[in-house]
């Protein structure tokens, strides 16, 4: 398996599912556990709780499930750039974002 690797026709009845699951995810305990102290996974900046939104670390379209090891809290910003990038890719990204920074 290749770095290149991606996920290509993943069953949508599956993505209906696991997003299913994760609307029912978001009304749990556990959830308001997770976004309670209102910081994004990704740029670690601080917001109101109801402003983070839940994000697949793997995305749906890419094989992820929508179970508790794969959901994090994100501010839409991030969550948008985000969008199906797997874990590897998105710290890559960020490493890129990072250095440019710097630069200025």
């Amino acid at each position: 398996m290749s770095e290149d690797f991606y996920f290509d026709g993943v069953d949508e009845g599956l993505i209906r599912q696991e997003r299913d699951k994760a609307r029912k995810l978001r009304k749990s305990g556990w959830w308001q556990k997770r976004i309670a102290s209102g910081i994004c996974y990704y740029c670690g900046r601080q917001f109101k709780p109801k402003e983070l939104t839940m994000d697949h670390l793997t995305p749906l379209g890419r094989g992820g499930t929508s179970n508790k090891g794969n959901l994090v809290a994100s501010c839409k910003e991030c969550n948008n750039k985000k969008k199906n990038l797997l874990p590897y890719e998105w710290d890559e990204y960020m490493e890129t974002i990072h250095r440019e920074s710097r630069k200025e």
